[in-house]
């Protein structure tokens, strides 16, 4: 047996080796990759308004964009078969100065770099304002509101009024205190109305005229405005801590749209809140003191963006219900006032225009109350430069031709890392000649060294230079 399998052995052996293959010389494997970076796109040297373009990358391993100011947003694309291509966003350039970035693309070791070119805003002929109207709204205005508006109108163009918020709402502290810091008071101090829904004597008492007499007796430019509270829900009791009150559509069950049915509890609210401001306002009134008004502020919000999705939306109340509601609400209060006898407001629209940016939004002049209702038109900036300012200015001019044209509100962008507004004399000379200019408390307050070197500008009128 043993012999036999020996033999078996032997066989299987001989038919193994007769299958073998001569050995095949091994080669190093094809090496397809690309060895450089290959760069397109479109438009680099002509992006001049803003808007979308691409940059297709070809390169050996996944590529990254490295360089982008803040104007220029980069989206990431897909990897694929050695090809990536970007979004690339470009923010409208409103500076009167070129720009261009360097966009450094890597991978790997690899890297090239491509340029975006951007042309200057076209800067705007200085506006010298002319024909503006000669006579408020109100047909029967007090005399002491026909002498501040002939004032502001004479003055107009050639000089520009300092003035101030009052801290949060019934004084003038923050005018005291830049008159501790430069030796001068603005011109103009606005208060408040914002906590006018507390009870009277209950923590601010509006019925206590001093903090505005003072300023007045003392030669200063009275200025009113009101972010108007209402109750969260029709069965709210608002408290004096500002609990259960808001401005904000989102924190709230009241709706503009209600304020026109009779009985609703918008209804009932809206008028109950204007007479306790009517009361105050013909107190002043009897003391021969004239004011500027400027209710229902920024009316239009987000609601002028060209894309429209859920955050295009007004972000007080009374504009969230749309612009033919917010032109009622105006009327509506303008037409109350006057039937309480009301006869010493000027009245101020303030523009959203385009938003600060024409790319991404409409303008907002269905909006306006319309010529019968406001004298003067205001913008309200956060953190602009002096450039934006003249671009702001002269497209608000040129939409509102004889009305004269505010900074209403400015100061410091303290929700876009602090960024600081333009000096005085910058925007002055680039061509911004607001009527006045009125920076916001806390956060958004300029320094003292901004408020020094305002209000030693010769074209800068402060309290003590007010004549009327």
């Amino acid at each position: 047996m043993k012999r036999y399998l020996y033999i078996l052995a032997a066989v299987l052996t001989a038919l193994l080796g007769s299958c073998e293959k001569d050995p095949v010389e091994k080669t190093d494997p094809v090496d397809n990759t690309p060895k450089d970076i290959t760069l397109s796109a479109a438009s680099f040297e002509a992006v001049t308004a803003g808007g979308d373009f691409s940059l297709t990358v070809t390169a050996p391993s996944r590529p990254k964009v490295t360089g982008t100011p803040d104007w220029i947003t980069v989206t990431d694309g897909t990897y694929n078969n050695y090809k990536i291509t970007y979004g690339l966003t470009v923010k409208e350039n409103t500076t009167y100065e070129e720009r261009t970035a360097t966009l450094t693309v890597t991978a790997g070791s690899l890297s090239k770099t491509v340029s975006v070119k951007q042309a200057a805003a076209e800067k705007p002929e200085p506006v010298t304002p002319t024909g503006i109207k000669e006579n408020l709204v109100t047909a029967d205005a007090t005399q002491a509101a026909k002498n501040l508006y002939g004032y502001l109108r004479s003055i107009y163009g050639q000089k520009v009024l300092s003035g101030v918020l009052a801290k949060v709402n019934w004084n003038h502290q923050e005018a005291d205190r830049i008159h501790t810091a430069t030796g001068k008071y603005p011109a103009v101090n606005c208060y408040d109305f914002i906590h006018i829904y507390v009870p009277q004597n209950n923590w601010i008492n509006y019925q206590n005229l001093t903090p505005v007499t003072e300023w007045a007796d003392a030669g200063g430019i009275v200025s009113l405005m009101w972010h108007f509270n209402v109750p969260k829900t029709a069965t709210t009791i608002p408290g004096s801590d500002g609990s259960g009150v808001t401005c904000t559509p989102s924190e709230t069950a009241f709706r503009a749209a209600n304020v026109f049915t009779d009985g609703s509890w918008e209804n009932k609210w809206f008028y109950s809140e204007m007479d306790k401001v009517v009361d105050v306002i013909l107190k002043l009134q009897a003391k021969g003191i004239a004011a500027i008004w400027r209710p229902f502020h920024e009316g239009a919000g987000n609601a002028c963006a060209k894309q429209q999705a859920g955050w295009t939306k007004a972000w007080f109340w009374w504009g969230y219900d749309g612009a033919e509601t917010y032109k009622k609400l105006w009327t509506t209060m303008f037409d109350y006032f006057a039937s309480k006898g009301v006869k010493n407001l000027i009245w101020v629209w303030t523009t959203q225009n385009f938003n600060g940016n024409s790319s991404q939004y409409n303008q907002d002049k269905d909006w306006y109350p319309g010529d019968a209702y406001v004298d003067i038109v205001g913008r309200d900036l956060y953190g602009y430069t002096a450039q934006q300012n003249a671009t702001e200015f002269a497209e608000i001019q040129a939409a509102y031709p004889d009305r004269m044209v505010v900074l209403a509100e400015c100061g410091v962008d303290s929700g876009n890392g602090n960024k600081p507004f333009s000096e005085v004399a910058d925007f002055w000379n680039a061509g911004a000649k607001w009527g006045w200019f009125v920076p916001w408390y806390g956060s958004n307050m300029p320094n003292n060294t901004w408020w020094n070197n305002a209000l030693k500008q010769s074209f800068v009128v402060t309290r003590d230079q007010v004549k009327y």
